[in-house]
């Protein structure tokens, strides 16, 4: 149901924000997984530690991909007067994918790019405590 509620239009705007986020991300590396492979295991090629990169960004699409589909699919049930059960389960899973990325940033010590994880988590974060309200 159409609302103009503040806390029902953060719902449906964090969940479609991490939607089309994670979405994107995800299947990106679903359909250029080797691509997305050589350029990670480029970023781990100086780590201080051997990493098996290739089950680990499988994990970390299957997060990803969880992640946009529930949070999408939570949209569409808030915008049609469900409850926003789907998208906090979305926004829990992106909270986590990202904890995974930052892990792997910071271990590659790509700090710079460690850092862009912030604000997204934040709003993962945000979504986190609105949809489970």
């Amino acid at each position: 149901m159409l609302s103009l509620d503040p806390e029902w239009l953060i719902s449906v705007g964090v969940a479609a924000f991490l939607a089309i986020v994670f979405l994107q991300s995800g299947l990106d590396k679903v359909f250029d997984f080797s691509g997305n492979l050589a350029f990670i295991g480029d970023m781990f090629a100086n780590a201080p530690i051997r990493v098996p990169v290739a089950p680990l960004l499988v994990c970390v699409t299957v997060f990803e991909t969880a992640a946009g589909l529930l949070s999408g699919v939570g949209a569409l049930v808030l915008v049609f007067g469900g409850n926003g059960t789907l998208a906090y389960w979305g926004a829990i899973f992106a909270a986590i994918s990202l904890l995974m990325v930052l892990s792997g940033q910071r271990l590659s010590k790509a700090y710079g790019d460690a850092a862009v994880i912030a604000p997204y988590f934040l709003v993962c974060c945000l979504g986190i405590h609105v949809l489970g309200s």
